[in-house]
């Protein structure tokens, strides 16, 4: 069974680059008008790539092609696929795993996939190197923090017993700094978000300029270049019918 189900996740990721080729292939020949967004997945059980609608509903209303990257092995896969876009999306999804910011696993509710955490390291590394406009969304915030040598606080009702809900389903306010690209696009000086994480920037990378927080301090949105992260999900905010935020998906798409 173990042998069917390797032989199967193999098949799947060669018809993923595959149609992916394809793709790539089809938007080399022409014009692009609408810039070409890669988007990172995830998997189960090395078996099925996977991404919620929401992310595509968004790019697209935005005016971008969303593409779904399937997860790559190393680092020479991950060049040659982040070269053919115009942008990247990091997605939500599961913890990045301690190591990758050198520390040991807190407590029992730190939970990675290593398939994961090794394409999405491969492929921000590659994103970094060429220079891609970069959107990193809650996991995709926090991998990017980790991929410039920032760390994260693993859990944080228990490091942070203090903080206001931001497990999943709550909202809450964030402050924004007025030189960061959330007060550029929205021009308040407070937004609602949603939640859905229980961890977080802790040490923030060395190139990063955090531009919002919650009420209790911890980090909503960074920037660093054309790197943006945002800790909430203002995909999962435009499916559920607030357009509000699709200026945010169009405005880091903006020039490419």
């Amino acid at each position: 069974m173990r042998m069917k189900l390797i032989t199967l996740s193999i098949m799947i990721k060669k018809y993923l680059f595959l149609l992916l080729s394809v793709i790539l292939s089809a938007c080399s020949g022409g014009h692009m008008d609408k810039p070409l967004i890669g988007i990172s997945c995830g998997v189960t059980n090395g078996v099925t790539s996977q991404l919620g609608d929401s992310y595509i509903e968004a790019v697209t209303l935005a005016g971008g092609v969303p593409v779904i990257i399937p997860t790559v092995r190393n680092d020479e896969e991950a060049a040659r696929v982040v070269a053919a876009f115009d942008g990247i999306i990091f997605s939500g999804g599961e913890d990045v795993q301690p190591s990758y910011y050198s520390e040991a696993v807190l407590n029992e509710t730190v939970k990675w996939n290593i398939i994961r955490d090794v394409s999405d390291i491969a492929l921000a590394r590659a994103a970094l190197a060429q220079k891609k406009p970069i959107l990193g969304i809650c996991r995709g915030s926090q991998l990017m923090n980790v991929a410039m040598g920032g760390t994260l606080y693993q859990d944080i009702p228990t490091q942070l017993p203090d903080a206001v809900r931001h497990s999943r389903g709550a909202s809450h306010m964030i402050g924004l700094d007025h030189s960061g690209f959330l007060y550029r696009i929205y021009g308040s000086d407070s937004l609602m978000v949603n939640s859905f994480h229980h961890q977080g920037v802790k040490d923030p990378a060395p190139s990063i300029k955090i531009v919002a927080r919650s009420a209790d301090g911890f980090v909503e949105a960074f920037e660093s270049g054309n790197v943006w992260g945002v800790q909430f999900h203002p995909e999962k905010m435009i499916q559920s019918g607030d357009h509000s935020w699709v200026p945010l998906f169009s405005e880091w798409m903006k020039g490419m």
